[in-house]
């Protein structure tokens, strides 16, 4: 078992999304990450925590993380589109889905990551991003993912990290649908933007600050 690890929370007002910027709540919490493996074959992990324009750019920065693709997941409609994800019709999540190397960084690390970049006590909504399609999910690939997101889930509500409780789904991977080619590495590509100035840039600044040691 690894000592308590410090996970900064990048939310805190309930009005904080991909809107702007939420301030920093500090907690501990304890981890225990997958024994280091210089041979492991690359995993997968899928996870919706709101605006997958702001995801993409968090997760991509992470050691480890081969890439991050925007997309959608666990709806009803066969291959979705953003108007229709929009509308919270087609019971889509956005989604990240990441391939890692579990040699370099943990699926526990992930956790870590996915619960310090949205409010996961808010249902269906993060901020003034409202709507199923918002909604805080962990879409578990194998029975390890499972159990390691319900612990970690158990212990945060445990130690009531947050004032209310955790709301995020934890539920089997379904069909993973890409998102349209503008919406990839949409802040690499889109930087200069007022959105990602305003809006992913700080969110990022924080984050990096804080998982500094885990950043490529």
């Amino acid at each position: 078992m690894r000592p308590l690890l410090t996970l900064i929370f990048l939310t805190g007002s309930v009005m904080a999304s991909c809107q702007q910027s939420p301030p920093v709540t500090e907690i501990s919490t304890t981890i225990e990450p997958m024994e280091n493996n210089a041979n492991a074959v690359l995993d997968t992990a899928t996870f919706g925590n709101g605006c997958f324009w702001c995801t993409e750019a968090i997760f991509e920065s992470l050691k480890g993380v081969e890439s991050a693709i925007s997309g959608y997941s666990g709806g009803i409609t066969e291959n979705p589109d953003y108007k229709q994800v929009c509308t919270g019709q087609s019971g889509h999540a956005e989604v990240i889905q990441l391939i890692y190397n579990p040699a370099v960084i943990s699926f526990e690390e992930l956790l870590e990551a996915f619960w310090a970049s949205h409010d996961p006590t808010t249902l269906n909504r993060q901020g003034n991003d409202v709507g199923t399609q918002y909604r805080s999910v962990i879409f578990y690939h194998n029975e390890a993912q499972k159990n390691s997101a319900e612990k970690l889930k158990k212990e945060l509500n445990d130690k009531k990290v947050f004032p209310d409780p955790i709301v995020t789904e934890i539920t089997p991977a379904q069909k993973f649908y890409p998102a349209e080619n503008y919406h990839q590495q949409y802040f690499e590509l889109n930087g200069n933007e007022p959105y990602c100035t305003y809006v992913i840039k700080p969110k990022l600044d924080k984050f990096r600050k804080v998982f500094k040691d885990k950043l490529k």
